[in-house]
């Protein structure tokens, strides 16, 4: 039986999809333009040479801009990749202007598997992530899946010097006041929306 984190968690995720899925195609299209401006001339995204982004699907925030521009800019970018074994494995990999694509299991695009075009989570300079909902204090909300949070776990026993920056990006209206935290939660350094940043306090 779902505990009472569960039940919570699920009808919070349902709420913020919803919402973020009744924006207009127009509202999206400025929302993306404003997270372009809020990240294109951040010290953060002007280190990285190697970064991760995501293909926007399920109302997400959509940051091809900032793609389209780290290519502009020579820089590495990576998008996640399920594996077809195991099921609840991700992989980061590199994709290109010219690129040969494929729907994963959940209909969103990725590029086609290629080892050679993967790197490790622990070389990546950033990491920029969707999420469903999102707190101040550096809770992310997802799909349910727990692929990042896998990504992500085995850093987390690792010299905090090699775990990449993890950005959440979203539409301001999927913050909430706290998110009810599990335990195998990884925490984000900062979430970036159409408004503004949110810091992590440290």
């Amino acid at each position: 039986m779902p505990d009472n984190l569960s039940l919570s968690r699920a009808r919070l995720r349902t709420q913020l999809r919803q919402q973020r899925r009744s924006l207009t195609l127009s509202q999206q299209a400025y929302a993306a333009q404003q997270l372009y401006r809020q990240l294109v001339q951040h010290p953060l995204f002007l280190r990285a040479q190697h970064l991760a982004l995501y293909s926007a699907s399920d109302g997400e925030i959509d940051p091809r801009l900032l793609m389209h521009e780290a290519w502009r800019r020579g820089k590495h970018v990576y998008l996640p990749v399920l594996s077809r074994w195991p099921k609840t494995a991700m992989v980061f990999q590199r994709v290109r202007p010219v690129q040969q694509w494929e729907r994963n299991r959940f209909g969103i695009l990725q590029p086609r598997w290629c080892v050679a075009d993967q790197r490790l989570v622990w070389a990546l300079d950033a990491v920029f992530l969707p999420l469903v909902g999102f707190d101040q204090h550096g809770g992310r909300l997802g799909m349910g899946g727990g692929f990042y949070d896998r990504c992500f776990a085995e850093l987390s026993q690792r010299d905090h010097l090699l775990t990449p920056q993890r950005i959440g990006l979203a539409h301001d209206c999927q913050r909430v006041e706290r998110l009810p935290i599990a335990a195998w939660d990884v925490p984000l350094h900062a979430v970036v929306t159409d408004r503004q940043w949110y810091a992590v306090p440290t």
